[in-house]
């Protein structure tokens, strides 16, 4: 069953194949818009009003700080991935909740 995950050898397989370029060349603009809005896996294409109203969202920023955890509590979340950022998360939800409270 496809997850929709690629595997090595599909990969590799596609690396493979021989692409019809004349096919590819002799199709116009007009077949290529076409065949575009007619793919529904295509994301739409964007346009000077779409990207007036795009918003930039600044990424939060963070401070780098020494801080003194106990032994066990790190060697907990460094059993996962991305621990530091794991550690923020539950600090963020203590002090959400902290918030709620007040």
């Amino acid at each position: 069953m496809n997850d929709g995950n690629i595997t090595r050898r599909q990969a590799g397989a596609a690396r493979t194949r021989k692409i019809d370029w004349t096919r590819s060349d002799a199709m116009s603009d007009a077949d290529i818009a076409s065949a575009i809005a007619s793919d529904p896996d295509a994301a739409p294409l964007s346009d000077a009003a779409w990207i007036a109203l795009a918003e930039i969202v600044e990424p939060d920023t963070k401070e780098k700080i020494t801080i003194r955890i106990d032994r066990d509590i790190l060697a907990f979340f460094r059993k996962s991935a991305r621990y530091q950022s794991r550690i923020n998360a539950v600090l963020r939800a203590f002090v959400e909740h902290e918030k709620k409270r007040a």
